[in-house]
């Protein structure tokens, strides 16, 4: 029972300011999401975007779901959602009423990706997991305003729960899960799942540029990508020499994710992902950390002094935190109960990413769906499985004026043609456009393809004088197909959907 007690505390403790530092990376991530998807309040989450909540029910709605967002239609209705959910980011990045704000963000959170799941990637997945397990981790006890509300020292940043072992194990099996789904010869034998990847002009970001003209490096790269994804992750169950471990593992996956972001357009699924591992630094580069920030928030203070020695310090008083002592200890009943709650959401969440395997014997029986559907435990980590996209192209988004003048909406007006753009990329706002432009080739999405369709349309009109408002808009697809040697299918052209007004 000790060698296990033993083996339990250096494998799945961790440092509770790596949890506080973590928290500060993800309640910043969160607000930048926040902001990017609040630029598009109207396209996305009001009936007169393209998905309005009717065609939401009808199509793209699950039982089990929540959604808060899909109360009302109304663009200010969101807003006001918005709001809340900014304020309760700004509150946990500067772990004010810690609790309660990472409750009110994952809520919100969970309510946003449910109202329209047509523009959410993998990353969303995991920064709602964050924000879950975040609910029964100790990421307040330091730098944050809750500290100074503390009752009780500190004797040890050492912390190990039910929810350290559960944060641990979600950020190992986001790797594993994702490697057992590379199933396809790109990624197990043939090693091209880099060169198809890197083909894909949606995503090619300049660095993906330079690295596309050395087909050998790509080969070497994705066969040392699909190793590293599958077999890495379980040197965080070592339990010797914890520290040197958990670096080689935080530093693999940062390079990682860091190398994805130079070369594929990815939206904020690297900085979800970065954000992931800051809570497994070992305890020995904390103090290093801390020791440094120490430092840094000393040299503030006494350059604010030097501004007005007759000032109080607004650092000194919001800023000047105690650093290692938390609140006082949950009682035993309170202490359990989370644990036994912990432990459940770890099996339903582990066992459905089983069930993504695709093996019978794996698959989460239909009666225990809501147990995982309703929280969103649910996750599959399929990014570019089992093999990567061929299809790749652009949209032409061709319209008719009522002077009878063709233009293409996607270029400016400019008249429509078949020329590939210098970067396909630059066409998308955001990763969210991409991601929907994506959703929207598929077959089983079909009813999604009118919204669209007229929500372009009436904005056209709305921005355009008469005689250059359009009367009828074709949404058009210049399908390339990638072929092996840096070699393409002719383009097709596909008309996906025509409406009038």
């Amino acid at each position: 029972m000790h060698l296990l007690k033993q083996y339990l505390h250096r494998v799945f403790y961790t440092d509770t300011r790596a949890l506080s530092l973590m928290r500060v990376w993800v309640a910043s991530v969160l607000l930048i999401d926040i902001g990017i998807r609040a630029s598009d309040l109207e396209a996305h989450y009001s009936n007169m975007g393209i998905l309005p909540l009717h065609a939401l029910h009808a199509n793209a709605w699950n039982q089990y779901f929540f959604s808060l967002h899909a109360l009302s239609g109304m663009w200010q209705f969101q807003a006001v959602l918005f709001g809340i959910a900014g304020v309760a980011a700004i509150c946990l990045l500067l772990g004010y009423h810690t609790r309660w704000a990472t409750f009110i963000s994952w809520l919100l959170l969970l309510s946003l990706q449910n109202r329209n799941p047509l523009i959410s990637q993998s990353g969303d997945s995991l920064l709602r997991m964050l924000l879950f397990w975040g609910m029964f981790l100790p990421w307040h006890r330091h730098y944050s305003l809750d500290a100074r509300r503390s009752l009780t020292s500190e004797t040890t940043p050492h912390y190990l729960s039910m929810a350290s072992a559960a944060y641990i194990l979600q950020v190992a099996w986001v790797y594993v899960f994702t490697a057992l789904l590379k199933s396809g010869p790109d990624w197990t034998t043939d090693g091209t799942a880099l060169y198809y990847a890197l083909s894909l002009d949606q995503i090619l970001m300049p660095g993906g540029r330079i690295l596309y003209q050395y087909p050998l490096l790509m080969k070497q790269l994705t066969h040392a990508t699909y190793f590293l994804e599958l077999w890495l992750p379980f040197i965080l169950l070592i339990p010797w020499k914890t520290t040197w471990f958990r670096m080689i593992f935080f530093v693999a996956i940062v390079g990682l994710h860091i190398g994805i972001s130079l070369t594929l357009f990815v939206g904020l699924f690297y900085l979800i992902s970065i954000s992931a591992v800051m809570g497994l630094l070992p305890t020995p580069v904390m103090d290093t950390v801390d020791r440094y920030l120490r430092a840094g928030y000393t040299r503030l203070h006494k350059r604010w002094t030097r501004i007005g020695k007759s000032w109080k310090s607004p650092v000194d008083l919001q800023v000047h935190l105690k650093w290692n002592t938390p609140k006082g200890a949950d009682s035993f009943p309170v202490k359990y109960a989370r644990e036994g709650v912990v432990l459940v959401a770890l099996m339903l969440a582990f066992w459905w990413n089983l069930s993504t395997l695709g093996k019978p014997y794996f698959q989460v029986p239909g009666n225990m769906h809501w147990a995982a559907l309703i929280p969103r435990l649910d996750q599959n980590w399929s990014m570019f499985a089992p093999n990567v996209f061929k299809d790749d192209g652009w949209y032409v988004l061709e319209g008719i004026t009522n002077s009878n003048k063709k233009v293409d909406l996607n270029q400016q007006g400019k008249e429509p043609d078949t020329v590939k753009p210098a970067s396909v990329m630059s066409l998308f706002k955001n990763d969210r456009w991409r991601k929907y432009s994506e959703n929207y080739l598929f077959t089983p999405n079909e009813y999604m393809r009118p919204y669209y369709c007229f929500y372009l349309l009436r904005r056209w009109n709305e921005d355009h004088p008469k005689e250059e408002q359009i009367n009828e808009l074709s949404v058009v697809y210049m399908k390339e197909f990638s072929l092996p040697n840096y070699k393409t299918a002719p383009i097709k052209r596909e008309v996906l959907c025509h409406c009038k007004p």
